[in-house]
C-alpha cells in the first residue's frame, strides 16, 4: 500500500460530496443578474433551511470546504481540498461521457442515432431543444434534419430561415471555420444582434428561442482532413452560452459520436442500394389478367438476399407465377437471383405449360453455369378462366389455399432443391381454387424469420391465414399484409433479418 500522507488523503464521502454539490457556487454567479451589488445579493439569495435549530446562513456554520467561491466559502481553501474538487470534476466528467458514448453505440439504426445524439448534447450543454442536419459533403447522402423538442412544423419554419444566416448552415457551407480549440459557434442573445436577419429574427421569436450553440459533425478520414457529416444546433430558451467546461464536454462526445455516425451512414447507403438493385431485378409492377388479383410482399436483410417472384402473362390468358429463392446474400446472390429469374421466364415462355420441364432446364442450366450454388424454386402455370392451375416445386415449401369453407397446404411431393441432384425430376400437381379463394406462394423466409422449429412455424402459418377477417378476403394484398404481421410478431415483418421473405398472392373470381 502507498504510504500517502494524512493531509492528502481522499476520502470517499467527502469525494461523493464534493460530485453533488460541485458548481453550485459557480452557477450562481454565472446566473447572478448584472449590476446589483454584493450585499443585495445576498439579501436576493435563497435562504437555506435551518436544521436542528442552526441557521446555516450564520457565520458559525463553515462552508462545505470544497467550494471556491468568496460568498459560498468564508474559510480559505486548503490544497487538498482543491485536489478533491479536481479529482471530483474529472470522475463526473469521464463517468457522464461514459454514460452517453454507452447509450449511443447501443443504436444501431441511423435515425435512433441521431436522436440520442441530440439528447447527449442537450444534456452537455444545459439546452432543451435542438435539431440535427445530416448532409454528407460527398453528395452521396443520405439527409435527413432530426429535432429534439420540435414538432415537424417548427423544423419546417427552421427550414425557411436562408442558410448562410444560421450558425449551422454557415458550417454545412464551409462558410464558417473554428477558431483552433474552438468546439462550435455560439450566439449568446439572437433577439439582441440588431444585424440579425429578420427572417431568422421572425423564426426565434415564433420558436420562442433566444440563444443557440452549433457545432459540426465531421469526421477524420483514413487519408487526412476531414469528411463532413453535417452539424447540430442546440436552442435555449433564454440568453446564455455553453461554459468553458462544458464546450469541451460537447467537443469531446461530438469526436466519438462523429464516427458512430458515419459508420451508420456507410451500412445505411450499402442498405439502400442493395434494396434497390433487389427491388430493379423483381417485376415494377405485377400485370393485369382477367378472372384473378394479384400481391405480392418482399422483405429485403441489410446484405441483400436471393429470394425473388414473379408473374409473367403468357398465350392464351394463361399466367405464370413463380417464386424462389437462391443459397447466400449480398451481391452475388442478387447478381445470381436476376440471372436464374431471367431464365425461368425464358422457359416459361416456352413450355410453361409443363412446370416440370421449366424447372428440369433451369437446373440443367444451374448446375452446368453455377456448379458451387444451389436454389429452390416453385413455378405454376395458371388458366384463370377454367380456375385450373398446375404447380411443380423444386426443394419448396407447399403453397397455402385460403378461402371461406377451406384454409389447407397443398399436397405436394417431396423434392430436392435446384442443383443439389445430377439429374432433377418431380412429378407436379394439379389445383382448382373455388370462386373467391385466395393462393398464396411464399419462400421458406417467413418461416425461417419466426425463429421456431419448422412444424410450429408452418403451424402458425396455418393459424395466421385461418384467422383473415372476412372483410379483408376479396383483397389478396389485404390478404398477405395480415399474414405477414401475424406471422412475424413484434415487427419483425420490418425488422432487419438475414432472412428475405417474398409472399404471392393470387385470388380467383
Amino acid at each position: 500500500m502507498l504510504d500517502i500522507p494524512r493531509p492528502l488523503r481522499v476520502d470517499v464521502d467527502l469525494l461523493l460530496a464534493a460530485q453533488n454539490d460541485m458548481g453550485v457556487c459557480d452557477a450562481k454567479e454565472q446566473y447572478a443578474p448584472a449590476g446589483i451589488p454584493d450585499e443585495n445579493r445576498a439579501m436576493n439569495a435563497p435562504h437555506l433551511p435551518k436544521v436542528a435549530g442552526i441557521d446555516p446562513s450564520s457565520s458559525s456554520v463553515p462552508a462545505p470546504a470544497h467550494t471556491s467561491a468568496s460568498d459560498c466559502a468564508p474559510m480559505p481553501a486548503t490544497p487538498a481540498a482543491v485536489i478533491q474538487d479536481r479529482l471530483a470534476g474529472w470522475v463526473s466528467d469521464l463517468t457522464t461521457l461514459h454514460e452517453l458514448t454507452e447509450r449511443l453505440t447501443r443504436t444501431t439504426a441511423l435515425e435512433d442515432c441521431l436522436r440520442e445524439l441530440l439528447r447527449a448534447g442537450a444534456a452537455l450543454v444545459g439546452a432543451r431543444r435542438g435539431l440535427v442536419v445530416l448532409e454528407p459533403a460527398d453528395g452521396l447522402g443520405p439527409e435527413a434534419m432530426t429535432g429534439l423538442g420540435l414538432q415537424r412544423a417548427d423544423l419546417g419554419h427552421i427550414e425557411t430561415v436562408p442558410r448562410d444566416v444560421t450558425s449551422y448552415g454557415r458550417l454545412l457551407d464551409g462558410t464558417d471555420t473554428l477558431a483552433p480549440g474552438e468546439c462550435g459557434i455560439a450566439q449568446a442573445d439572437l433577439l439582441a444582434d440588431e444585424q440579425l436577419d429578420p427572417r431568422h429574427r421572425s423564426v426565434a421569436d415564433r420558436l420562442g428561442f433566444a440563444a443557440s450553440y452549433a457545432v459540426p459533425l465531421a469526421c477524420e478520414p483514413a487519408h487526412g482532413g476531414s469528411s463532413r457529416l453535417g452539424a447540430a444546433v442546440w436552442l435555449y430558451d433564454e440568453p446564455a452560452e455553453p461554459v468553458e467546461r462544458q464546450r469541451h464536454l460537447i467537443g469531446l462526445y461530438m469526436r466519438y459520436a462523429s464516427e458512430h455516425v458515419a459508420r451508420l451512414v456507410e451500412l445505411e447507403r450499402s442498405r439502400t442500394t442493395m434494396a434497390t438493385i433487389a427491388e430493379e431485378l423483381l417485376p415494377s409492377r405485377l400485370p393485369r389478367v382477367a378472372g384473378v388479383q394479384l400481391a405480392a410482399r418482399h422483405r429485403t436483410g441489410p446484405r441483400g438476399g436471393g429470394d425473388w417472384y414473379d408473374a409473367l402473362p403468357l398465350p392464351e390468358g394463361a399466367l405464370g407465377l413463380a417464386v424462389g429463392s437462391v443459397t447466400g446474400s449480398g451481391p452475388s446472390a442478387v447478381a445470381a437471383m436476376g440471372r436464374l429469374r431471367a431464365s425461368l421466364r425464358a422457359y416459361a415462355v416456352m413450355e410453361g405449360e409443363d412446370p416440370v420441364a421449366v424447372l428440369s432446364d433451369l437446373e440443367l442450366l444451374l448446375r452446368l453455369t453455377e456448379p458451387a450454388r444451389s436454389a429452390t424454386a416453385l413455378f405454376a402455370y395458371c388458366e384463370p378462366r377454367r380456375r385450373k392451375i398446375v404447380l411443380a416445386g423444386a426443394g419448396h415449401s407447399p403453397p397455402l389455399v385460403i378461402g371461406e369453407r377451406r384454409t389447407e397446404f397443398v399436397e405436394t411431393s417431396l423434392s430436392a432443391p435446384l442443383g443439389m441432384l445430377s439429374c432433377w425430376e418431380a412429378p407436379s400437381v394439379e389445383l382448382s381454387p373455388e370462386p373467391g379463394e385466395t393462393v398464396l406462394i411464399y419462400t421458406d423466409g417467413l418461416l425461417h424469420r419466426t425463429g421456431d422449429p419448422m412444424d410450429r412455424a408452418f403451424a402458425r402459418l396455418h393459424a395466421a391465414a385461418a384467422s383473415v377477417p372476412k372483410a379483408l378476403r376479396d383483397d389478396p394484398g389485404a390478404i398477405a399484409d395480415h399474414v405477414l404481421r401475424t406471422v412475424l410478431t413484434d415487427g419483425r415483418d420490418e425488422a432487419d433479418s438475414d432472412e428475405d421473405v417474398v409472399l404471392l398472392a393470387a385470388r380467383f373470381d
